[in-house]
């Protein structure tokens, strides 16, 4: 069992675990941003974990030191197991990480480009207001990350807007590009909801929740989006995962009721939930 707190060494334990997730191979990956309240990585204990599940042991620890900041905040994972690479997402700061598995050369791209960065104009109402946080606006940057099942395009967004972007992941791994070279491959793919995780299914659709709506929406390969179901109890549905016969797992988080964007009052209400629905 973990038991962190303040003082103990965070390169030995979980600090705050904030993503899991199991690839093609059946392998776990599991993300702490060792931020806690997303304030101040604790001591240079960000990484990215490895996970054997056959012996249930830790195989490899890729650690962020001297790629993302003390500021960053380290949150969703992909991992692209046919070529060597993962990719992750810095939602306090704006940034796309891309670690090569083999060699464990981690890189942050795009961290000065708009595509990471949530739009200050936009209002991101839930809950019939303004989702604040100590009387400002809450602004997450990148955050929802999916990757395409051939592992061509890497989708994401910021999550207080509603914009989307890809780009061709050849061009993520490529180190030779400038910084004006790789975010000139980026592509606005413009508006559609405010949504904190998302995922791609084995055809290539991609799915995301739609937080303002308390709805899950399906947008196609070229570009369609689709309501595929709306319900109150998606509360911030936030993380997702697709079983082999076609079911998708919601997992709904209920930030927005947490005090920190309640002016100290917690609206939460136990207990939290995990829903599934089998895939249209």
């Amino acid at each position: 069992m973990n038991t962190w707190k303040d003082g103990d060494d965070g390169k030995n334990k979980w600090v705050c675990v904030q993503a899991v997730y199991i690839d093609d191979t059946d392998v776990m990956w599991v993300v702490d941003p060792a931020c806690p309240f997303m304030e101040k990585v604790y001591e240079n204990s960000h990484k990215l974990v490895k996970i054997n599940l056959q012996t249930n042991s830790i195989e490899k620890v890729y650690w962020f030191e001297g790629v993302a900041s003390e500021k960053s905040y380290i949150n969703d994972v992909r991992v692209d197991t046919q070529r060597g690479f993962a990719y992750l997402t810095n939602s306090n700061e704006g940034g796309i990480v891309v670690v090569d598995l083999s060699s464990g050369q981690i890189t942050q791209v795009l961290a000065n480009h708009y595509s990471v960065k949530s739009d200050g104009e936009f209002n991101f109402i839930i809950d019939g207001k303004e989702f604040s946080k100590k009387g400002e606006p809450a602004k997450m940057h990148s955050d929802g990350i999916a990757l395409t099942p051939d592992g061509l395009y890497l989708y994401y967004k910021p999550l207080t807007d509603n914009k989307l972007y890809r780009i061709k992941t050849q061009y993520l791994r490529n180190r030779i590009l400038s910084d004006e070279e790789l975010e000139n491959e980026v592509e606005d793919l413009g508006a559609f909801v405010n949504t904190d995780g998302m995922i791609c299914d084995k055809k290539g659709n991609l799915y995301l929740g739609n937080l303002q709506e308390a709805s899950i929406v399906q947008i196609t390969p070229d570009l369609k989006i689709t309501t595929i179901v709306q319900d109150e109890k998606l509360i911030w549905p936030d993380s997702y995962s697709i079983s082999d016969d076609d079911y998708l797992y919601i997992s709904c988080s209920q930030i927005q009721k947490q005090p920190d964007y309640n002016d100290g009052e917690n609206k939460r209400t136990s207990p939290y939930t995990i829903y599934r629905m089998k895939l249209p």
